[in-house]
Protein backbone atom coordinates (compact mmCIF):
# COMPACT_ATOMS: atom_id res chain seq x y z
CA UNK A 1 0.00 0.00 0.00
CA UNK A 2 2.67 2.59 0.80
CA UNK A 3 4.39 1.45 -2.61
CA UNK A 4 1.46 2.01 -4.60
CA UNK A 5 0.88 5.69 -2.81
CA UNK A 6 4.29 6.86 -3.89
CA UNK A 7 3.83 5.85 -6.78
CA UNK A 8 0.03 7.14 -7.01
CA UNK A 9 -0.36 9.44 -10.42
CA UNK A 10 -1.68 13.12 -9.22
CA UNK A 11 -3.30 15.78 -10.01
CA UNK A 12 -5.70 18.65 -8.82
CA UNK A 13 -8.80 16.91 -7.64
CA UNK A 14 -10.44 20.43 -6.70
CA UNK A 15 -10.15 20.81 -10.50
CA UNK A 16 -11.33 17.69 -11.26
CA UNK A 17 -7.93 16.43 -12.60
CA UNK A 18 -6.58 13.42 -9.94
CA UNK A 19 -6.98 10.71 -12.22
CA UNK A 20 -6.46 8.24 -9.51
CA UNK A 21 -9.12 9.90 -7.23
CA UNK A 22 -11.34 9.36 -9.99
CA UNK A 23 -10.55 5.96 -10.96
CA UNK A 24 -11.62 4.78 -7.07
CA UNK A 25 -14.55 6.99 -7.01
CA UNK A 26 -15.95 5.04 -10.46
CA UNK A 27 -14.77 1.74 -8.98
CA UNK A 28 -16.66 1.96 -5.82
CA UNK A 29 -19.74 3.87 -7.87
CA UNK A 30 -19.73 0.69 -9.88
CA UNK A 31 -19.30 -1.95 -7.09
CA UNK A 32 -22.17 -0.24 -5.60
CA UNK A 33 -24.35 0.28 -8.83
CA UNK A 34 -24.08 3.42 -8.45
CA UNK A 35 -23.67 6.59 -11.29
CA UNK A 36 -21.42 8.17 -9.44
CA UNK A 37 -19.23 8.69 -6.45
CA UNK A 38 -17.36 11.20 -4.19
CA UNK A 39 -13.77 10.86 -2.21
CA UNK A 40 -14.02 12.50 1.17
CA UNK A 41 -11.64 12.54 4.02
CA UNK A 42 -14.01 11.04 6.81
CA UNK A 43 -16.77 8.47 6.75
CA UNK A 44 -18.68 11.17 9.06
CA UNK A 45 -18.43 13.88 6.14
CA UNK A 46 -19.74 11.12 4.11
CA UNK A 47 -22.91 10.72 5.85
CA UNK A 48 -23.56 14.10 6.03
CA UNK A 49 -23.11 14.87 2.38
CA UNK A 50 -24.98 12.11 1.59
CA UNK A 51 -27.77 12.85 3.76
CA UNK A 52 -27.78 16.39 2.98
CA UNK A 53 -28.88 15.48 -0.86
CA UNK A 54 -31.36 13.26 0.43
CA UNK A 55 -32.95 16.12 2.93
CA UNK A 56 -33.76 19.62 3.10
CA UNK A 57 -33.62 21.81 6.29
CA UNK A 58 -36.48 21.46 8.75
CA UNK A 59 -36.86 17.99 7.29
CA UNK A 60 -36.39 14.75 9.13
CA UNK A 61 -33.94 12.21 8.55
CA UNK A 62 -35.13 8.81 10.98
CA UNK A 63 -32.59 6.47 12.03
CA UNK A 64 -32.08 3.89 15.29
CA UNK A 65 -31.42 5.25 18.50
CA UNK A 66 -27.36 4.29 18.20
CA UNK A 67 -26.71 4.97 14.84
CA UNK A 68 -23.28 6.75 14.15
CA UNK A 69 -25.06 9.71 12.29
CA UNK A 70 -27.25 10.51 15.29
CA UNK A 71 -24.54 9.64 18.59
CA UNK A 72 -20.95 10.07 16.68
CA UNK A 73 -20.72 13.11 14.31
CA UNK A 74 -21.35 15.89 17.06
CA UNK A 75 -24.74 16.93 15.72
CA UNK A 76 -23.29 17.92 12.42
CA UNK A 77 -26.50 17.03 10.38
CA UNK A 78 -28.26 19.48 12.58
CA UNK A 79 -25.61 22.43 12.93
CA UNK A 80 -24.52 21.61 9.11
CA UNK A 81 -27.57 21.03 7.81
CA UNK A 82 -30.38 22.14 9.32
CA UNK A 83 -31.91 18.11 9.37
CA UNK A 84 -33.61 17.30 12.40
CA UNK A 85 -33.95 13.45 13.35
CA UNK A 86 -36.60 10.93 15.09
CA UNK A 87 -34.82 7.34 16.23
CA UNK A 88 -36.84 4.10 16.29
CA UNK A 89 -35.13 1.35 19.19
CA UNK A 90 -32.02 -0.28 18.37
CA UNK A 91 -32.85 -3.32 20.53
CA UNK A 92 -36.16 -5.40 19.67
CA UNK A 93 -37.37 -7.91 22.36
CA UNK A 94 -33.78 -8.13 23.49
CA UNK A 95 -32.48 -8.93 20.29
CA UNK A 96 -28.88 -7.88 18.68
CA UNK A 97 -28.57 -4.39 18.83
CA UNK A 98 -28.74 -2.32 15.72
CA UNK A 99 -30.76 -4.60 13.35
CA UNK A 100 -33.72 -2.76 11.21
CA UNK A 101 -36.73 -3.15 12.30
CA UNK A 102 -39.23 -2.56 9.28
CA UNK A 103 -41.89 -2.34 10.51
CA UNK A 104 -40.80 0.15 13.61
CA UNK A 105 -39.54 2.29 10.55
CA UNK A 106 -42.64 2.50 8.47
CA UNK A 107 -44.80 3.00 11.65
CA UNK A 108 -42.65 6.15 11.77
CA UNK A 109 -42.72 7.92 8.58
CA UNK A 110 -44.39 10.72 7.97
CA UNK A 111 -43.80 12.09 4.21
CA UNK A 112 -46.41 14.91 3.90
CA UNK A 113 -47.05 16.09 7.41
CA UNK A 114 -48.50 19.29 6.47
CA UNK A 115 -47.80 22.66 7.79
CA UNK A 116 -47.39 21.92 11.74
CA UNK A 117 -45.57 18.89 11.74
CA UNK A 118 -41.97 17.92 10.48
CA UNK A 119 -41.99 15.63 7.41
CA UNK A 120 -40.01 12.95 6.75
CA UNK A 121 -37.56 13.14 3.89
CA UNK A 122 -35.21 10.20 4.20
CA UNK A 123 -34.14 7.15 6.60
CA UNK A 124 -30.19 5.51 7.84
CA UNK A 125 -29.68 2.50 8.20
CA UNK A 126 -25.87 1.24 9.44
CA UNK A 127 -24.55 -1.94 8.43
CA UNK A 128 -22.45 -3.34 9.68
CA UNK A 129 -23.68 -1.62 13.00
CA UNK A 130 -20.85 0.46 14.92
CA UNK A 131 -22.22 0.28 18.43
CA UNK A 132 -24.49 -2.65 18.20
CA UNK A 133 -21.11 -4.40 17.93
CA UNK A 134 -21.07 -4.74 14.37
CA UNK A 135 -24.36 -6.86 13.47
CA UNK A 136 -25.59 -7.39 10.39
CA UNK A 137 -28.50 -6.04 9.39
CA UNK A 138 -29.32 -8.95 6.16
CA UNK A 139 -29.87 -7.65 2.57
CA UNK A 140 -33.73 -8.97 1.83
CA UNK A 141 -34.11 -7.10 5.17
CA UNK A 142 -33.14 -3.84 3.63
CA UNK A 143 -34.83 -4.51 0.02
CA UNK A 144 -38.00 -4.90 1.98
CA UNK A 145 -37.32 -1.61 3.66
CA UNK A 146 -36.32 -0.20 0.40
CA UNK A 147 -39.94 -1.63 -0.93
CA UNK A 148 -41.88 0.52 2.01
CA UNK A 149 -39.52 3.74 1.34
CA UNK A 150 -40.22 3.65 -1.94
CA UNK A 151 -44.15 3.52 -1.68
CA UNK A 152 -44.14 6.45 0.31
CA UNK A 153 -41.94 8.82 -1.24
CA UNK A 154 -38.83 8.51 1.43
CA UNK A 155 -35.33 8.25 0.84
CA UNK A 156 -32.68 6.04 1.79
CA UNK A 157 -29.07 6.67 3.11
CA UNK A 158 -26.84 3.57 3.66
CA UNK A 159 -23.83 4.35 6.47
CA UNK A 160 -22.25 1.37 4.99
CA UNK A 161 -18.77 2.56 7.14
CA UNK A 162 -18.11 -1.36 6.98
CA UNK A 163 -20.61 -2.59 4.32
CA UNK A 164 -17.38 -4.47 3.31
CA UNK A 165 -17.79 -6.01 6.21
CA UNK A 166 -21.23 -7.17 6.09
CA UNK A 167 -20.46 -8.68 2.47
CA UNK A 168 -18.15 -10.25 3.63
CA UNK A 169 -20.03 -11.95 6.88
CA UNK A 170 -23.07 -12.91 4.56
CA UNK A 171 -20.73 -14.74 2.31
CA UNK A 172 -21.90 -11.77 -0.45
CA UNK A 173 -18.15 -10.44 -1.33
CA UNK A 174 -17.22 -7.37 -4.40
CA UNK A 175 -19.89 -8.70 -6.23
CA UNK A 176 -22.89 -8.57 -3.42
CA UNK A 177 -22.35 -4.84 -3.22
CA UNK A 178 -24.46 -3.59 -6.07
CA UNK A 179 -27.33 -5.50 -3.67
CA UNK A 180 -26.61 -3.30 -1.16
CA UNK A 181 -26.27 -0.48 -3.61
CA UNK A 182 -29.74 -0.90 -5.08
CA UNK A 183 -31.66 -0.45 -1.52
CA UNK A 184 -30.41 3.05 -0.70
CA UNK A 185 -29.96 6.55 -2.59
CA UNK A 186 -26.70 7.18 -1.41
CA UNK A 187 -24.11 5.16 0.43
CA UNK A 188 -20.96 5.88 1.95
CA UNK A 189 -18.52 3.29 2.56
CA UNK A 190 -14.78 3.69 4.33
CA UNK A 191 -11.33 2.95 3.25
CA UNK A 192 -9.80 3.57 6.32
CA UNK A 193 -11.24 1.28 9.08
CA UNK A 194 -11.16 -2.69 8.13
CA UNK A 195 -9.67 -2.38 4.51
CA UNK A 196 -6.46 -0.74 6.36
CA UNK A 197 -5.86 2.62 4.33
CA UNK A 198 -5.00 5.74 6.20
CA UNK A 199 -7.54 8.23 5.28
CA UNK A 200 -10.61 8.01 3.10
CA UNK A 201 -14.04 7.05 2.47
CA UNK A 202 -16.68 7.42 -0.69
CA UNK A 203 -20.06 8.46 -1.16
CA UNK A 204 -21.96 7.11 -4.10
CA UNK A 205 -25.01 8.24 -5.58
CA UNK A 206 -26.83 9.36 -8.53
CA UNK A 207 -24.62 12.18 -10.82
CA UNK A 208 -26.64 14.98 -9.96
CA UNK A 209 -26.22 14.27 -6.18
CA UNK A 210 -22.44 13.75 -6.17
CA UNK A 211 -22.11 16.97 -8.33
CA UNK A 212 -24.49 19.05 -5.22
CA UNK A 213 -22.54 17.16 -2.83
CA UNK A 214 -19.33 18.33 -4.08
CA UNK A 215 -20.27 21.26 -4.02
CA UNK A 216 -21.39 20.93 -0.18
CA UNK A 217 -17.73 19.87 0.34
CA UNK A 218 -15.84 22.55 -0.54
CA UNK A 219 -18.54 24.78 1.46
CA UNK A 220 -16.75 22.25 4.32
CA UNK A 221 -13.77 22.88 3.88
CA UNK A 222 -12.88 19.24 2.28
CA UNK A 223 -11.75 20.66 -1.12
CA UNK A 224 -8.55 18.23 -1.62
CA UNK A 225 -5.94 18.90 -4.30
CA UNK A 226 -3.78 15.93 -4.29
CA UNK A 227 -5.91 13.64 -3.18
CA UNK A 228 -4.53 10.95 -5.69
CA UNK A 229 -2.32 9.63 -2.80
CA UNK A 230 -4.49 8.32 -0.24
CA UNK A 231 -6.82 7.01 -3.34
CA UNK A 232 -4.13 4.81 -4.56
CA UNK A 233 -4.32 3.28 -0.96
CA UNK A 234 -8.14 2.52 -1.61
CA UNK A 235 -7.78 0.88 -4.58
CA UNK A 236 -4.93 -1.21 -3.21
CA UNK A 237 -7.56 -1.93 -0.42
CA UNK A 238 -10.24 -2.72 -2.70
CA UNK A 239 -7.52 -5.35 -4.08
CA UNK A 240 -6.01 -7.06 -1.47
CA UNK A 241 -7.94 -6.55 2.21
CA UNK A 242 -11.58 -7.56 1.09
CA UNK A 243 -11.30 -11.03 1.67
CA UNK A 244 -8.99 -11.02 4.28
CA UNK A 245 -11.95 -9.17 6.62
CA UNK A 246 -12.87 -12.92 7.50
CA UNK A 247 -9.68 -13.63 8.97
CA UNK A 248 -10.96 -10.33 12.00
CA UNK A 249 -14.63 -11.99 11.83
CA UNK A 250 -13.05 -14.98 13.33
CA UNK A 251 -10.29 -13.01 15.61
CA UNK A 252 -13.53 -11.32 17.26
CA UNK A 253 -15.17 -14.17 17.64
CA UNK A 254 -12.09 -15.57 19.30
CA UNK A 255 -12.27 -12.57 21.33
CA UNK A 256 -15.78 -12.93 22.56
CA UNK A 257 -15.87 -16.70 23.32
CA UNK A 258 -12.85 -15.89 25.33
CA UNK A 259 -14.69 -12.63 27.57
CA UNK A 260 -17.81 -14.66 27.99
CA UNK A 261 -16.24 -17.71 29.43
CA UNK A 262 -14.49 -15.42 31.86
CA UNK A 263 -17.61 -13.17 32.93
CA UNK A 264 -20.94 -15.11 31.36
CA UNK A 265 -23.20 -12.72 30.20
CA UNK A 266 -21.14 -10.26 28.88
CA UNK A 267 -21.19 -10.81 25.72
CA UNK A 268 -22.96 -13.17 23.37
CA UNK A 269 -20.29 -14.62 20.96
CA UNK A 270 -23.09 -15.79 18.84
CA UNK A 271 -24.04 -12.67 17.66
CA UNK A 272 -20.47 -11.67 17.24
CA UNK A 273 -20.41 -12.11 13.11
CA UNK A 274 -17.73 -9.35 11.85
CA UNK A 275 -15.35 -7.46 14.05
CA UNK A 276 -17.01 -5.65 16.38
CA UNK A 277 -17.27 -7.06 20.11
CA UNK A 278 -18.95 -5.02 22.38
CA UNK A 279 -18.68 -6.03 26.36
CA UNK A 280 -21.64 -5.20 29.22
CA UNK A 281 -19.41 -4.67 32.12
CA UNK A 282 -19.61 -2.41 35.57
CA UNK A 283 -17.03 -0.28 35.08
CA UNK A 284 -15.81 0.32 31.23
CA UNK A 285 -12.97 3.17 32.25
CA UNK A 286 -11.41 1.04 34.46
CA UNK A 287 -11.21 -1.85 32.59
CA UNK A 288 -10.27 -0.15 29.48
CA UNK A 289 -7.00 1.52 32.07
CA UNK A 290 -6.17 -1.53 33.40
CA UNK A 291 -6.08 -3.19 30.26
CA UNK A 292 -4.23 -0.51 28.44
CA UNK A 293 -1.49 -1.18 31.09
CA UNK A 294 -1.40 -4.57 30.65
CA UNK A 295 -0.48 -3.24 26.91
CA UNK A 296 -4.06 -3.81 25.03
CA UNK A 297 -5.96 -1.40 24.06
CA UNK A 298 -9.77 -0.82 24.23
CA UNK A 299 -12.52 1.69 23.80
CA UNK A 300 -15.22 2.55 26.82
CA UNK A 301 -18.03 3.95 25.27
CA UNK A 302 -19.61 4.76 28.31
CA UNK A 303 -20.12 3.46 32.25
CA UNK A 304 -20.82 -0.05 31.11
CA UNK A 305 -20.27 -0.46 27.66
CA UNK A 306 -16.14 -1.50 25.94
CA UNK A 307 -15.57 -2.01 22.41
CA UNK A 308 -13.00 -4.42 20.77
CA UNK A 309 -12.29 -3.93 17.28
CA UNK A 310 -9.74 -6.42 15.45
CA UNK A 311 -8.66 -5.45 11.90
CA UNK A 312 -5.92 -6.32 9.58
CA UNK A 313 -2.87 -5.03 12.33
CA UNK A 314 -3.89 -7.20 14.61
CA UNK A 315 -2.61 -10.84 13.84
CA UNK A 316 -3.56 -14.16 16.02
CA UNK A 317 -0.94 -13.70 18.68
CA UNK A 318 -2.25 -10.38 19.70
CA UNK A 319 -5.45 -11.72 19.84
CA UNK A 320 -3.95 -14.67 22.11
CA UNK A 321 -2.52 -11.65 24.22
CA UNK A 322 -5.82 -9.93 24.24
CA UNK A 323 -8.12 -12.65 24.69
CA UNK A 324 -5.82 -13.18 27.98
CA UNK A 325 -5.37 -10.17 29.14
CA UNK A 326 -9.13 -9.36 28.85
CA UNK A 327 -9.88 -12.90 30.76
CA UNK A 328 -7.77 -12.43 33.39
CA UNK A 329 -9.49 -9.18 34.01
CA UNK A 330 -12.80 -10.08 33.49
CA UNK A 331 -12.71 -13.52 35.73
CA UNK A 332 -14.34 -13.29 39.30
CA UNK A 333 -10.30 -13.71 40.83
CA UNK A 334 -9.38 -10.86 38.00
CA UNK A 335 -8.22 -8.00 41.32
CA UNK A 336 -11.51 -5.66 40.53
CA UNK A 337 -14.93 -5.31 39.55
CA UNK A 338 -15.95 -5.42 36.10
Amino acid sequence: MRRAIAEAVVGDDVYGEDTTTAALERRVADLLGHEAGLFVPTGSMGNVLGVATLVAPGQELLCDSLAHVVRAELGAHAALAGVTTRTWPSQRDGGPVGLVDVDAVTAMMTPDAGPYLVSTAAVAVENTHNFGGGTVTPLPVLQELREQTRAAGVAVHLDGARLWNAAVADGLGLAGLAGYGAVADTVSVCLSKGLGAPVGSVLVGSAERMARARTLRKRMGGGMRQTGVLAAAGLHALDHHVDRLAEDHARARRLAEACAQARPGCVDPAVVRSNIVVLDVDDAPGLAAAAAAAGVRVSALGPRVLRLVTHLDVDDADVGRAAEVLAGLLAPDGGRTA
